[in-house]
């Protein structure tokens, strides 16, 4: 960590987990703080599956933004090593950012991953205080709607709450105050070398970026009909050959993906009418697959049934969730 005589000018780099119950903006506010898309957001809860590294770098710092599944009551398998995966990330991270919303009450959900921050990085000093053993930074998130008195009042109630080791408010819907959240990020991270090449930005393989791209696109497109019951894997992805000359190769990749449901009454769902909802993903995924691989490409999507599968350890295992 720093010394109190280094200097304030210091590189600084490190890992900050990005927690909070379901539906508080997480993913909305780590591809805001990175200026594109590295999380999928759904207006639905439980969203975020993975644990997503995506990686900030700038001529002061560097930050690793973990993205974690919200904090929830797991009711089944699945549930439990999606927090199985938080705890994890919060045990390597330099910092944790808990997020909460201004549109809501702090509820349960919130005491309840208080509560578990504190028996981890914290400890009562002589006063009978909670004192963090990390930095703890409270994000006060959709502050839109609020004028300036409620939000003074809300930031103070937050403060009581948590007694964080730092609070900034945000609105990364609007982009309000975003930058003002990245520079507090970067206090709050050691002095330290960069750990990553500059022009990386995520952690994540060219094969997941895309399932998540995917699932995403599902997510939004079926409304409320299939939350959670969804899987998907990109199994393979062939691009064209180069000529024997080493010419630029013609052509368009091809990426085989994979939709795993748990019962076969969910397929129709999946496809639509005259398979209407698997032409309009496929509509909405082309461009940003295409940027991803580097070429125009290709995506062919099998509708497969693993039957129960959010409490099969066999095929959690086999879909990733290990």
């Amino acid at each position: 960590m720093m010394t109190d005589n280094a200097p304030d000018t210091a590189y600084r780099s490190g890992f900050i987990a990005v927690v909070g119950r379901p539906n508080v903006g997480k993913s909305t506010l780590i591809n805001k703080l990175m200026g594109t898309q590295i999380a999928i957001t759904s207006s639905r809860p439980e969203t975020t599956r993975k644990v997503i590294r995506a990686i900030l770098t700038t001529d002061e710092f560097q930050i690793v933004l973990v993205d974690t599944p919200g904090i929830h009551r797991p009711r089944t398998l699945l549930g439990q090593r999606l927090n199985d995966m938080v705890d994890e990330s919060l045990s390597d991270a330099d910092a944790i950012a808990f997020l909460l919303p201004a549109d809501q009450d702090m509820g349960p959900g919130d005491k309840r991953i208080l509560s578990r921050l504190r028996s981890n990085f914290s400890h009562k000093d002589e006063k009978g205080e909670w004192q963090w053993t990390k930095p703890v930074i409270g994000v006060l998130t959709k502050i839109d709607g609020l004028s300036r008195n409620e939000l003074v009042e809300k930031l103070i109630e937050m403060d009581q709450f948590g007694n964080f080791s730092e609070i900034v408010p945000v609105s990364a819907l609007e982009g309000d105050n975003v930058d003002e959240v990245r520079a507090v990020f970067a206090q709050q991270l050691p002095v330290g070398p960069q750990m990553y090449p500059t022009e990386q930005i995520s952690e994540e393989g060219i094969e997941d970026t895309i399932a998540e791209l995917i699932r995403g696109v599902f997510l939004e497109q079926l409304d409320d009909e299939l939350p959670h019951s969804l899987a998907v894997t990109v199994d393979d992805i062939e691009y064209p050959e180069e000529s024997e000359s080493g010419d630029a190769a013609e052509g368009r990749a091809q990426v085989f993906a994979s939709i795993y449901i748990e019962r076969s009454s969910q397929k129709p769902i999946i496809l639509g009418k005259g398979a209407e909802n698997l032409v309009r993903v496929k509509k909405k995924l082309r461009t940003p697959i295409n940027r991803i691989v580097g070429m125009k490409s290709t995506l062919t999507l099998h509708v497969k049934i693993a039957k129960d599968w959010q409490s099969d350890p066999k095929k959690l295992e086999r879909l990733g969730f290990n």
